[in-house]
C-alpha cells in the first residue's frame, strides 16, 4: 500500500510518500512546500501544482490528509482550509481518493498517545522509519514530519 500523506498548511505544507504495513512503514519521499509570498491565487495554485506532481511522480493509491483543526486563530483557518480545498481538488482531477485523520488519530497511531505534543510526534518518527539523512545544515521542517506521521497512521489504519 503506498499513500501519499498531506499535512495541509497555507504557508508551509507537508508531503509524504510512504508505503508498506504498520509495522515496517518505508519511507519513500518528502518535502515541505513553501509558496512564495504574495497572491492568494499564485500561492494556492502552487500548492494545486505540487499535489499533482507528487501524484504523478509517485503513483499513491490514496490520499491521506489531515482534518482541519480549529484554532484560535480564524484568519489562519480559513487559509489552511482554501489549501485544503485545493489539495483534495488536485486529488479529484486525478481520480484519487482522499482519507481524512484527525490530529488525535496520527498522535495515537505515532506515540500511543492521542492528545501527544508536536516534540513527542517528531521523536517518534525517526523511530517508526528510517529516514534518509539530509545534508547538513538543512533540517525536516514539522510540517514535513507530521506529514511522515501522517502516512504511518494512515498506513496502520488501512482499508482495503
Amino acid at each position: 500500500m503506498r499513500v501519499l500523506a498531506i499535512d495541509p498548511g497555507y504557508d508551509r505544507l507537508g508531503m509524504a510518500v510512504v508505503e508498506g504495513d504498520p509495522s515496517k512503514p518505508t519511507h519513500i519521499w518528502s518535502d515541505c512546500v513553501t509558496p512564495e509570498k504574495g497572491a492568494p491565487a499564485a500561492r494556492l495554485s502552487e500548492v494545486f501544482t505540487a499535489i499533482t506532481s507528487a501524484i504523478e511522480q509517485h503513483s499513491p493509491e490514496y490520499l491521506a490528509i489531515e482534518q482541519l483543526f480549529f484554532s484560535t486563530n480564524a484568519k489562519t483557518a480559513l487559509k489552511v482550509a482554501e489549501a485544503r480545498g485545493v489539495i483534495l481538488a488536485a486529488a479529484g482531477v486525478k481520480d484519487l481518493e482522499v482519507r481524512e485523520f484527525s490530529p488525535q488519530e496520527v498522535k495515537l497511531a505515532v506515540t500511543g498517545y492521542g492528545a501527544a505534543d508536536k516534540k513527542a510526534v517528531a521523536a517518534m518518527v525517526p523511530k517508526l522509519i528510517s529516514l534518509p539523512p539530509l545534508a547538513p545544515p538543512k533540517q525536516r521542517l514539522d510540517d514535513e514530519l507530521d506529514a511522515i506521521a501522517l502516512g504511518i497512521a494512515a498506513l496502520s489504519r488501512r482499508t482495503h
